[in-house]
């Protein structure tokens, strides 16, 4: 039986890819990656939860020689519980596996390391201390992400970023609950906030909050506000028409151009070189149209007898 992602195309572009990844959190992906290289830091990356693997696909990009991608996700998997089963049927059913490797490998050569099951999974095969990026969007509910931020602490290493999805959506109060009470009462300290993610370290913010404020200052497709909250400065950062950064095309390559109109016998007028037969000017095609067939005759014995003269 051929199933639904069997036969849906494979993605030419990340945009063909399924999944929710604005432009505004690609630009900050972008930035605060580029920014840990060019810092020396070193370290894997997580996600836990990947849907059809769109925001798994870009971070792929930036994994370095020495460094591993970790993806977790429940995929075909039993639920650890009923409302996380639940909440699986009625928004992601059409989830697989064999989804997101087709996706995956469309733009990449080799997977990731890929754990099928609850997002707790990667609390015991991550080491502690060995990421740099750790993406959490996985389940919405307050438990499960409760203990997704326990396990991204555990597996961040100094100066290592979070970033937590859904965190100000509004069919996901769990996930709002989960992010305040870690900024709050577990020493998760807020970097910026974007439409849709918190992006946090367990380190100081500042520097890299200074870095990035200017970075949005100097475009004109990115606002900034800053606000003092319990102690914590949030820079909240909004799109203003903003476009995602380049990406590569998959293997399956950019799309074939439109076609041409079809030309017409003999090309475009004018495109033979002078004297060249089959060559009229503006004037000698209206002239023919329009005279009486005698002068037009007359016409062409006198240019033929001037031809023959030179």
């Amino acid at each position: 039986m051929t199933t639904a992602h069997e036969t849906a195309p494979l993605p030419r572009e990340l945009s063909d890819v399924r999944g929710w990844f604005p432009a505004l959190d690609q630009v900050l992906f972008e930035w605060l990656l580029t920014r840990q290289e060019s810092h020396g830091q070193r370290g894997d990356l997580l996600e836990l939860g990947v849907f059809m693997g769109k925001s798994a696909i870009f971070l792929g990009r930036h994994v370095r020689a020495g460094e591993s991608f970790t993806v977790c996700d429940l995929f075909e998997s039993d639920a650890p519980d009923l409302a996380n089963g639940s909440e699986m049927r009625k928004s992601y059913s059409m989830l697989t596996r064999d989804a997101f490797e087709r996706n995956y490998l469309s733009f990449h050569d080799a997977l990731p390391t890929v754990l099928a099951g609850p997002s707790s999974l990667a609390a015991d095969h991550v080491a502690p201390g060995s990421c740099r990026f750790v993406h959490i969007d996985a389940s919405h509910l307050y438990e499960h992400v409760h203990g997704d931020i326990a396990t991204a602490r555990k597996a961040l290493a100094p100066g290592g970023v979070v970033v937590l999805d859904d965190f100000r959506s509004e069919h996901t109060p769990g996930v709002a609950v989960a992010t305040w009470e870690a900024v709050l009462n577990r020493g998760l300290r807020p970097i910026c906030l974007s439409t849709q993610k918190l992006y946090g370290t367990w380190e100081d913010p500042g520097p890299v909050q200074d870095e990035l404020i200017a970075m949005a200052n100097a475009r004109d497709d990115c606002g900034v506000s800053l606000q003092e909250a319990a102690g914590h400065r949030l820079v909240r950062l909004r799109s203003r028409g903003m476009r995602a950064p380049d990406f590569p095309h998959s293997r399956h390559g950019a799309p074939a151009p439109a076609p041409q109109p079809a030309m017409a016998p003999g090309g475009p007028a004018g495109s033979r070189g002078p004297g060249k037969k089959g060559t009229r000017s503006s004037a000698a095609r209206i002239a023919a149209d329009v005279l009486p067939p005698v002068i037009t005759r007359a016409v062409r014995r006198s240019r033929a007898r001037r031809r023959g003269g030179a």
